[in-house]
């Protein structure tokens, strides 16, 4: 018995020097101090030591346990203060000049197709604006002319917050904001032509062709003389240069409270070229850009003379657009945070025209 306590100890001693990290102290620990360790095994064997020499061998086998302990211990503060130092090590050490590694990362597929997006309409002289992510029933609903209890607004499927604010479910909720800081430059002669992308939220089942969290684009223009004509063609223009070649599209009547007359823009499904596929429902069509002539009471709320103005606004579905863009079959790919996945859309150069 007290040879193998000796024995245990000297192999303790050995194997605790080769302790370079915080896990293999653990599994160590086990090794020697587990229930089926080596100390326990002491232990039972412990009943076959004379009674006389039991009371010795105990003390013998709990010195052994003791001085397992305090030697981890005291491992486990030196490999903490070992990693401590060479952190610091490597912070002073570290050299910005160094070169970047060549493997660089990719920009997400939203993102390229909302920048590609944004550079075609300020080259049309549109600006681009910013909207947070939360606001409140007047903007969201109210001031697009959806008063309370209105029916639209059970399409909006919204997420309301205990602040009595909500997330925004479309990006027309910055219409109100915008058209109010542009109103002035609009009775100095200039046409008010903005775009403000963001991110919407709506409580929806999710399938291939719809997530509960995307991104749309809002876009308006408002002057004397706006008809639907000029609509049109801003949007088969758009199309044209995102996806480098005439697209199939077709313009069909739509509701909305905030635009009259109202209409929906589709495109026909560059995945299955109109076939029909999950991703358009099979119907060949992919709902895109629902839009329309600005409703006067719009115009109105934002403190804008209806009687003498006009103008037309668009929702252009940022996420869907990529779809169609680069050819993904399940929206839900998008908020997958695969990044094998996304890591094949390679990063391009956008530069903002002057």
């Amino acid at each position: 018995m007290f040879e193998k306590a000796e024995e245990l100890k000297k192999l303790f001693s050995e194997r605790i020097k080769e302790l370079n990290e915080a896990s293999e102290a653990e599994k160590l620990r086990i090794e020697f101090l587990g229930k089926k360790g080596f100390v326990s095994g002491l232990m039972q064997e412990l009943r076959n030591v004379p009674n006389e020499d039991k009371k010795e061998a105990g003390q013998k086998i709990n010195e052994i346990k003791q001085y397992i302990e305090n030697s981890l211990a005291e491992k486990m503060n030196d490999l903490k203060a070992f990693e401590e130092q060479r952190q610091i090590d490597l912070a002073e050490s570290y050299d910005e000049t160094m070169p970047v590694m060549t493997d660089l990362g990719s920009y997400h597929p939203i993102t390229l197709v909302r920048r590609e997006v944004e550079n075609i309409f300020l080259s049309m002289g549109f600006t681009v604006e910013d909207y947070s992510e939360i606001t409140d029933d007047y903007n969201c609903f109210e001031a697009l002319n959806i008063p309370k209890f209105h029916p639209a607004r059970d399409m909006q499927d919204t997420y309301y917050l205990s602040s009595n604010q909500l997330l925004k479910t479309h990006t027309s909720a910055a219409q109100n904001t915008i058209l109010r800081k542009y109103k002035n430059s609009l009775e100095n002669g200039n046409p008010i032509r903005a775009i403000f992308p963001g991110r919407c939220f709506r409580n929806e089942k999710i399938d291939p062709s719809h997530e509960n969290t995307f991104f749309q684009m809002e876009g308006i223009m408002v002057d004397k003389n706006i008809s639907i004509s000029n609509l049109i063609y801003f949007m088969k223009t758009m199309l044209s240069e995102v996806f480098q070649k005439d697209v199939t599209v077709r313009l069909r009547p739509g509701f909305f409270p905030f635009v009259e007359p109202g209409f929906e823009l589709d495109i026909q499904c560059l995945i299955c070229s109109g076939e029909g596929c999950p991703s358009c429902k099979n119907s060949g069509w992919l709902e895109l850009c629902p839009c329309g002539m600005i409703h006067p009471n719009v115009l109105s709320a934002a403190g804008i003379n209806s009687d003498e103005y006009i103008g037309f606004a668009f929702g252009l579905g940022l996420t869907r657009l990529a779809m169609m863009k680069y050819g993904v079959k399940d929206i839900r790919l998008f908020n997958s945070g695969n990044i094998k996945s996304l890591s094949q859309f390679t990063d391009k150069s956008f530069t903002r025209p002057e």
